[in-house]
């Protein structure tokens, strides 16, 4: 399980650099599936409870600040006053990683920070929540609309 972590916690610290990387050369859209990766990530770690939080807490010594800037943004609710004193010293600095820091610590004093939250809105404990099915589990019918037909070619006129 450890390796498994330690792993988990190597792709997100990857990920979140690769998706500051390509923001920066100006490709959002692979940016934007960085930052997929790394919250999948997140949520696989999560899955471990405080132990899985506690392996991304070593991020929290990552010689890159967006790396250091991240793990604190999903470790604010854990490890509170550690994720605060690393947002706080990025946030003084000019550019996209300090102002998510910055932005990450406005939303904590707001109280609409949510990114891992302890209950979720069912008001269940993490610990007690049932594990939603995967993707693959679900019958294929869930998403279509039940009233209406698909139509195919055959159905149609000259068709």
């Amino acid at each position: 399980m450890v390796k498994n972590l330690e792993r988990l916690v190597e792709d997100f610290a990857y990920h979140v650099q690769a998706q500051n990387e390509e923001i920066l050369k100006g490709d959002a859209k692979t940016g934007n599936k960085h930052a997929k990766k790394a919250l999948a990530a997140f949520l696989q770690l999560r899955a471990h409870g405080d132990t899985g939080r506690d392996a991304l807490a070593v991020l929290f010594l990552h010689p890159r600040m967006d790396v250091r800037v991240m793990a604190a943004v999903f470790l604010l609710r854990h490890r509170t006053a550690e994720a605060k004193a690393i947002l706080e010293e990025a946030a003084k600095g000019q550019g996209l990683v300090p102002f998510g820091a910055s932005e990450a610590l406005k939303r904590w004093e707001e109280g609409t920070w949510a990114l891992d939250p302890a209950e979720d809105a069912t008001g269940q404990s993490e610990a007690n929540r049932p594990v939603p099915p995967s993707k693959r589990s679900r019958p294929r019918t869930e998403h279509a609309a039940p009233d209406r037909r698909r139509g195919i070619k055959r159905d149609k006129p000259g068709g």
